[in-house]
C-alpha cells in the first residue's frame, strides 16, 4: 500500500512540475540530463583546447571601446578620508594572510581554488566539470569553493591601490594567473556554473581596465588572461540555454549581458558580433519576462533583486558610454524596479526586508557600506537613469564613482509624506509608510515558481529598527531540517496549519501545490489604515483552504492589530500564528493575542533561528499562538511605562474591543 500511495505521489508530482514549468523546461531538463549521462556533454565542452593570441597588449589598449574610467584615472574625485576606510584596510590585511571575506559576513582561510575551506573537501580537478554534482553531503556547499573564484575580492585590492595609492597590480594578477593554471578550461567545480564564470570574467575585466598601463600587464601574462576570458566565455555562450530555459533567473540575466558586454569590450574575438547581438536581444527578453510590470522580480528576494539592479546599471552605462541604447522596456523595468525597492526601504539604514532567498551575493562591492545596505548599488542606478533618490551624502556615492556616473548630489529626503500606501499587485507586495514605521506585506499567487512558502508574512520597523522580521535563508546544500525550516511557512510571520507548509515542499528549490489564488487591499478607516488580504492554501490538508489575514495600524502611533481567520481547514489540525522578533523586542514592545470571544492566548516562547548572513545562522526569538479555533486577534504596541506617555506611545487598552 505504501508502495502504492508513494507511486501515486510522484506521477501527481510529475504531473504538477509539467503543468507549472512547462513542455519546454521539462524537454530541456531530460535533453540535459541524456546528455550528462551519455558524455555528449564532455563532447561540447573538450578539455585541453589549444591556446590563442588575439591581440597585443599595445592594441588593446588602444582600441576604441570606452569603459567606465580610463586607466586608473575615475571620472569624478573619490574623496573619502583614510579613517573611513578602515574596513577596507580590515579586508585587504585578511586578503594578504589568505583570509577571504565569505559572504560579506565571514572569514575564511583559503589556500587554494579547490577545497571547500568549511569542510575541508577537495574536489577533483581531473573531473569534467559535467560529472560534479549539484548537491553532495560528502562535497558540502559548493558555493564555499565558488566565492573566492568569483574575484570580487580585486575591488577591495583596487580601491586600496586607489585610495592609499599603493600598486596592487602584482598580486591581482597573480591571483588571476594562478586561478587559471589550477583550473584547466572545463575541468573542475569553477567551470560548473556559468554565472560564476560570467561574474568572474566581468571582475577580471574590470581590473584589466584599472591596471590598463601597468607594467605588470604586459606580454605572456596578457596573453594568457585574454585566452582566458576567450575560452569562459566560449563555455558561457554553448552552455547559455540552460539558464534561460531551466534556471530562468538571475543567472540568465547575468550570463546574457556578460556576452553582450564582452562582445562589446573584447570585439577582437571572432564570437565578439554574434555574442553582443544575442546577448543584448536575450538580456532585453529575460528583464521584460523577470520584472514584471509593476517593478518586482520573479524570485522573490530583495537582494536577489539587488543583483538584478546591479547588472542593470553596468548594462546601461556601459551601452551608453559606447553609444549604444537599450529597448525601452529594460528603462522602464529598471526605474519601476528602483521605486518598489525604495518603498520597501528604511530610510534610515538603507536596509530592505530580509525577505526571500539570500545567499550573500554582492556582484561588484565597491564602498565600505554595509551588506545590507542597499544605498550604493540603487543610488548608481538612480544616477545612470537621471533619478534623484535623496538620500544625502555618505560613503554609498562611492560605487556610482567608480561607474563613471556623475552622482546627483541630492539632499537627504527629510520631509516625507505622513502616510503613503503602496500595492505592487503583479509581485504580490502591500506596504504601508507612516512616519517612522513600514509595515510590509506579502500576499501573492505565484506564475513562476516560488521559492519560499510564506505568503501573508509581515515585517515590521521602527526607526531603522525591523522588530517582526523574517529569518532569512541560512543555506542551500545543508540538512534537510534547516532548509524546510528557514524556506518553509515556520520561519515566517504568518499562520501555519499544525505543521505543514502552505505549499508542498519538494527535493532541492522545487515546490508543489502552488498557490495560485489570492488577493489584498489598503483601505483607510479615520484613524487608521487597513490591509486585508486571503490565499487559498494547505492544499495536501484538503480543499479550498483560505486563510485571511486582516492588519490595522493606527496613523502616526506604534501600534498594529493583527487578525488572522482560517476557513475550511479540517477540525482536527491546530492554527498556529508564528512571529519572529528582533533581538530586543521585549524591552520595547508587548504582544497579546485574543480569541474571538475575547479569552487570552497564551504566548509560547519556541526555538528560532536567524540568519541574516549566509551560511551563518544563530538562536532567536520565536513566538507561537496555539488555538484549535479559527481566529486569532493579536495586539502589538509600544510599552507603557507610568508617567512616561510620550507621543509615540499608545495605550493599547484604548484599541479593546474593536475589529
Amino acid at each position: 500500500m505504501k508502495q502504492i500511495i508513494k507511486s501515486l505521489t510522484a506521477s501527481k508530482n510529475a504531473l504538477q512540475l509539467f503543468q507549472n514549468m512547462g513542455l519546454r523546461y521539462v524537454a530541456f531538463r531530460f535533453w540535459f540530463e541524456f546528455q550528462r549521462r551519455t558524455g555528449i556533454l564532455k563532447l561540447r565542452f573538450p578539455v585541453n583546447p589549444k591556446n590563442q593570441v588575439f591581440i597585443s597588449p599595445e592594441e588593446w589598449q588602444n582600441q576604441a571601446v570606452h569603459f567606465f574610467f580610463k586607466d586608473s584615472v575615475i571620472a569624478g574625485e573619490i574623496n573619502i578620508s583614510h579613517s573611513d576606510l578602515r574596513q577596507l584596510v580590515k579586508w585587504v590585511k585578511a586578503f594578504h594572510q589568505n583570509r577571504v571575506l565569505f559572504f560579506s559576513s565571514k572569514y575564511f582561510t583559503v589556500t587554494d581554488w579547490l577545497t571547500n575551506p568549511e569542510n575541508g573537501f577537495r574536489h577533483d580537478i581531473s573531473k569534467h566539470w559535467s560529472e560534479i554534482p549539484d548537491f553532495s553531503e560528502e562535497a558540502g556547499d559548493i558555493k564555499y569553493v565558488w566565492e573566492k573564484s568569483r574575484f570580487t575580492f580585486l575591488y577591495d585590492l583596487i580601491r586600496y591601490d586607489y585610495h592609499f595609492e599603493k600598486d596592487k597590480s602584482d598580486i591581482v594578477f597573480k591571483e588571476i594567473e594562478s586561478w587559471i593554471d589550477a583550473n584547466p578550461v572545463n575541468q573542475g567545480p569553477n567551470w560548473k556554473c556559468s554565472q560564476e564564470i560570467t561574474l568572474r570574467v566581468l571582475n577580471w575585466t574590470f581590473a584589466l581596465h584599472y591596471y590598463r598601463k601597468s607594467s605588470t600587464l604586459q606580454g605572456p601574462h596578457f596573453f594568457k588572461i585574454i585566452d582566458s576570458i576567450h575560452q569562459q566565455m566560449r563555455h558561457v555562450a554553448e552552455n547559455i540555454n540552460f539558464s534561460r530555459i531551466a534556471v530562468r533567473n538571475n543567472h540568465a540575466l547575468t550570463e546574457t549581458l556578460g556576452l553582450y558586454l564582452i562582445g562589446l569590450l573584447f570585439p577582437f574575438f571572432k564570437e565578439s558580433k554574434v555574442w553582443r547581438k544575442r546577448g543584448k536581444k536575450w538580456f532585453e527578453k529575460e528583464i521584460a519576462y523577470q520584472i514584471y510590470e509593476d517593478g518586482t522580480f520573479l524570485q522573490f528576494s530583495m537582494n536577489y533583486h539587488r543583483v538584478v539592479v546591479q547588472l542593470l546599471t553596468w548594462g546601461i552605462q556601459l551601452a551608453h558610454l559606447n553609444n549604444e541604447n537599450w529597448d525601452p522596456i529594460v528603462y522602464d523595468r529598471a526605474r519601476k524596479s528602483l521605486h518598489f525597492l525604495k518603498t520597501c526601504q528604511d530610510q534610515k539604514s538603507g536596509q530592505l526586508p530580509n525577505y526571500g532567498n539570500n545567499d550573500g551575493a554582492l556582484f561588484f562591492p565597491l564602498t565600505d557600506c554595509d551588506f545590507q545596505d542597499f544605498r550604493p548599488q540603487l543610488l548608481a542606478l538612480g544616477n545612470v537613469l537621471g533619478e534623484k533618490l535623496k538620500y544625502g551624502t555618505g560613503a554609498w556615492q562611492e560605487e556610482s564613482l567608480w561607474l563613471g556616473i556623475s552622482g546627483n548630489q541630492n539632499k537627504l529626503e527629510t520631509n516625507l509624506k505622513n502616510v503613503q500606501c503602496s500595492v505592487f499587485s503583479k509581485g504580490g507586495y502591500y506596504i504601508l509608510r507612516d512616519q517612522k514605521t513600514i509595515t510590509f506585506l506579502r500576499c501573492g499567487s505565484y506564475q513562476n515558481r516560488p521559492f519560499q512558502s510564506d505568503n501573508l508574512h509581515l515585517d515590521i520597523w521602527i526607526n531603522g529598527k525591523n522588530i517582526l522580521r523574517d529569518a532569512g535563508s541560512f543555506k542551500y546544500n545543508t540538512d534537510k531540517k534547516w532548509t524546510n525550516y528557514f524556506s518553509g511557512t515556520a520561519s515566517h510571520n504568518t499562520v501555519i496549519l499544525g505543521d505543514s507548509d502552505q505549499m508542498r515542499k519538494g527535493s532541492g528549490f522545487i515546490w508543489f501545490d502552488w498557490i495560485k489564488e489570492s488577493d489584498g487591499f489598503w483601505k483607510a478607516d479615520g484613524d487608521k489604515i487597513i490591509f486585508e488580504g486571503w490565499f487559498i492554501g494547505f492544499r495536501e490538508l484538503g480543499k479550498n483552504i483560505i486563510i485571511r489575514r486582516r492588519v490595522t495600524k493606527a496613523i502616526g502611533f506604534f501600534h498594529w492589530i493583527i487578525e488572522d481567520w482560517i476557513e475550511n481547514a479540517p477540525e482536527q489540525i491546530s492554527m498556529c500564528q508564528i512571529w519572529h522578533p528582533s533581538d530586543d523586542f521585549f524591552e520595547q514592545f508587548d504582544i497579546t493575542s485574543n480569541l474571538k470571544n475575547g479569552a487570552g492566548v497564551k504566548l509560547i516562547k519556541t526555538e528560532g533561528w536567524y540568519s541574516i548572513n549566509y551560511g551563518e545562522k544563530k538562536s532567536a526569538h520565536r513566538i507561537v499562538f496555539l488555538t484549535n479555533e479559527r481566529y486569532l486577534k493579536t495586539e502589538i504596541g509600544i510599552k507603557i511605562k507610568p508617567g512616561n506617555r510620550h507621543a509615540d506611545s499608545f495605550d493599547t487598552s484604548v484599541f479593546s474591543g474593536r475589529s
